[in-house]
């Protein structure tokens, strides 16, 4: 078999180079002090109660817990409705609307950044200068500690929903409609086939979607950097842009690489809290969450 070994061992290189190497040797960095050019100094947890104090993380926290909170919220319903409305019998052009309604999640995130930025600019924004046809003051949207959040989360809803959108299709297509007769015969309305069929038939895949975007949400880096910059202060900060702020600007890649420990046991707390929770209410099945 050593000749099928070969064929398969790139894969296996690869991985172990760009993969648990890396892995590795983040992890090796959290006990040092480096800046990437003089020598490592050993120090310990002391990068992990460092981390403990800081309070810049602990906004940087809240605001991704923010951003996951209402993104998860808004792209999940909209991801539905959308997918609703394309599975529609009396829609035409279902192929063209799908090709549409995809273009926002292949766009480059950078060139869509700067365009959300002149839009929520204060003085010659298109929001701003809608605002004032209804006698409303302009809003300092990306220079507000209030409001900054605003523009990152509206970026980042309308990227990802289009891709969640699809998903959350594919599943539709697959419901029996055999169910939606039954349920008509007996006399439930739309609603209550949605409800009572549509809903309970995709909650393995809408589950997939929570997850995914959990993940994506707490990952959420090129929104705040282009709109924003994290700022003012670190009021539209993430955990992401944090980390990459600590390595790269002020060049901390011990304490960067801490960062991204956390934000590991951070995401494998919360998605493994989403999987006990759904399964305790019997909402989805083991099988089904795979």
């Amino acid at each position: 078999m050593r000749f099928a070994y070969i064929f398969i061992s790139p894969f296996y290189l690869l991985f172990l180079v760009f993969g648990v190497f890396p892995l590795l040797w983040s992890f090796y960095l959290t006990f040092q002090d480096w800046n990437g050019l003089s020598p490592m100094s050993f120090i310990g947890l002391a990068n992990y109660g460092a981390l403990l104090r800081d309070s810049t993380f602990y906004d940087a926290l809240r605001n991704t817990a923010l951003y996951w909170l209402v993104d998860a919220t808004l792209i999940i319903s909209l991801a539905l409705m959308l997918a609703t409305v394309l599975q529609t019998r009396w829609l035409r052009g279902r192929g063209a609307y799908r090709v549409i309604g995809f273009l926002p999640y292949v766009t480059a995130t950078v060139a869509v950044g700067l365009v959300f930025g002149m839009v929520f600019d204060q003085n010659s924004g298109v929001l701003n200068s809608l605002l004032k046809t209804f006698g409303v003051r302009p809003l300092p949207w990306l220079n507000s500690t209030q409001l900054s959040k605003i523009p990152v989360m509206v970026l980042d809803v309308w990227r990802a929903t289009p891709w969640y959108m699809l998903i959350v299709y594919s599943g539709l297509q697959g419901i029996n409609p055999e169910l939606y007769e039954a349920a008509t015969v007996d006399g439930a309305s739309a609603l209550q086939r949605f409800f009572s069929v549509t809903i309970p038939s995709i909650a393995p895949i809408l589950f997939f979607c929570f997850i995914t975007q959990t993940i994506d949400s707490f990952r959420l880096f090129a929104e705040p950097y282009i709109l924003t910059g994290g700022g003012p202060g670190s009021s539209s900060l993430s955990i992401v842009q944090y980390l990459y702020r600590t390595g790269f600007t002020i060049f901390k890649l011990g304490y960067a690489a801490t960062i991204g420990y956390a934000l590991t046991f951070i995401l494998f707390a919360i998605s493994a809290a989403q999987v006990i929770a759904l399964r305790g209410q019997g909402g989805v099945s083991e099988a089904g969450a795979e």
